[in-house]
């Protein structure tokens, strides 16, 4: 089969690898009908060192199991499914609790033998676990199921780790395509005042639409300043960014006693928690969202229209155009490509 493989950074080439087999009985071979290149593949797309044996890329794919395995009770030969972005047994303690990114024996795409979700076909460990049945095959509605793997699910769980509940005021930090996404969770929440800050006209304008009541493109203080003129007080915020500065206009923009939701994956490895922080009783969570616990929540709105998180994907390419789609996005000429094998 086909398939995208990082070898360092700026080195995505799209070559021959082994057709997926089924290894363990509870496995699945998905044929991928749709993938798309995630803003975290951007991190090692700008600094991933050179490597010989390269790194399978992609971890947001829909597609048509081809194959299940003999104990895979859940599923047949010819359903549609989307693959949250880890996969996960969905019985261990953790995933009991919603917490299917640190399920006990989950695991990432493209690593430990597992294939990633930019190629033409997925090995899928844990099949009845990860894979969610799609009741619909109607080509429409395949960007904004693809959406559910990754990004709508991690906007939702920024939103819901947030506390986002009706009437509140939520700043949402970044205008990428998680942050898009988190507009639309924390308006499908009841948030009254949504306000984004992000600067790219294109996207800002698809953040309107979304449910954004304000945009701010100013940054740093100024930024901040901006923000406290528009809503008084911000009492939710979502950091879709990772960086320290967009950390920092959360932490100034936010009411003491109110709430930080961290999706972003940080750049840093240290934060301002001194005694300042401290005496505002702020709260600070978020982390990578459990996808695989929100599908199914989220799948009806998508399936009757009253949310479409595909729209952040503005560019369609085939499977061999992969690396010029690592490059558009960070070129930031493309907010998300999706990817058509």
């Amino acid at each position: 089969m086909r398939a995208a493989v990082m070898y360092g950074a700026g080195d995505v080439r799209v070559e021959d690898r082994p057709d997926p087999k089924i290894v363990r009985s509870t496995d699945a071979v998905v044929r991928v009908v749709a993938a798309c290149v995630c803003g975290s593949d951007l991190w090692p797309y700008g600094s991933m060192p050179v490597t010989d044996s390269g790194r399978p890329m992609g971890h947001e794919f829909l597609g048509v199991v081809e194959e299940p395995g003999a104990d895979v009770t859940g599923l047949r030969a010819g359903d549609l499914v989307v693959a949250p972005f880890t996969y996960s047994d969905s019985t261990c303690d953790y995933c009991a609790r919603g917490l299917h990114i640190s399920c006990r024996d989950g695991g990432r795409y493209g690593f430990d033998g597992v294939d990633g979700g930019q190629g033409e076909a997925v090995r899928v460990p844990h099949a009845d676990g990860t894979l969610v049945k799609l009741p619909v095959a109607d080509s429409v509605l395949i960007p904004s199921l693809l959406a559910l793997s990754d990004v709508m699910t991690t906007g939702h769980h920024g939103a819901v780790t947030a506390g986002v509940g009706r009437g509140d005021t939520v700043l949402v930090v970044g205008d990428g395509a998680v942050g898009l996404c988190a507009v639309i969770a924390a308006r499908r929440l009841g948030a009254e005042q949504i306000v984004l800050a992000g600067r790219h006209e294109a996207r800002t304008d698809l953040g309107r639409h979304f449910g954004a009541t304000d945009v701010v493109a100013e940054r740093g203080e100024e930024g901040i300043a901006r923000i406290r003129e528009l809503t008084g007080h911000v009492d939710k915020v979502i950091e879709a960014v990772g960086t320290r500065p967009a950390l920092d206009t959360a932490l100034g923009a936010v009411r003491d006693g109110g709430t930080i939701s961290r999706l972003g994956v940080p750049q840093y490895e240290q934060g301002p928690i001194g005694p300042a922080e401290f005496m505002r009783n702020i709260t600070l969570t978020g982390g990578a969202s459990p996808a695989r616990a929100y599908i199914e929540q989220l799948l009806p709105d998508v399936l009757d229209g009253t949310i479409a998180p595909g729209r952040v994907f503005d560019q369609t390419y085939t499977l061999d155009q992969t690396p010029q789609a690592y490059r558009a996005m960070a070129d930031r000429q493309v907010l998300k490509a999706l990817i058509c094998p």
